[in-house]
C-alpha cells in the first residue's frame, strides 16, 4: 500500500501542478473546453492515462466542463501517485 503524503509534501506537489486544488483527502481540477465533443475527447485521453497508470480519477462532465478528482482511496488520502497522474493530465489539458 502507498504511503500518504504529509501536508507539507502536498503543498509542494500542488505548487508543481496547474490549477489543482486540495479538497480534504483529494485534489481536484476543473477544466473548461470549447464544447461537449471537446470535453468527451479530453475525458477519453484522461481514461487512457488512468488505464495506463492503473489510477482512476472521479470524473464529472457538464457539457463543456470537466471536474477531475484524485485520491488514493486504498491509502486513505493523497499519495505520490495522485500527483503523478495529475501531472500527466496537465500535459494533455494545456
Amino acid at each position: 500500500m502507498a504511503n500518504t503524503l504529509t501536508a507539507q509534501e502536498i503543498r509542494e506537489e500542488l505548487a508543481r501542478l496547474q490549477g489543482w486544488k486540495r479538497a480534504d483527502q483529494s485534489i481536484l481540477k476543473d477544466v473548461e473546453l470549447t464544447d461537449f465533443d471537446a470535453a468527451m475527447r479530453f475525458v477519453g485521453k484522461v481514461a487512457d492515462i488512468a488505464g495506463r497508470e492503473d489510477h482512476h480519477p472521479d470524473i464529472d462532465i457538464r457539457w463543456n466542463k470537466v471536474r477531475l478528482v484524485l485520491s488514493t482511496h486504498s491509502a486513505g488520502g493523497l499519495t505520490a501517485k495522485d500527483f503523478q497522474v495529475a501531472a500527466l493530465i496537465d500535459d494533455i489539458a494545456t
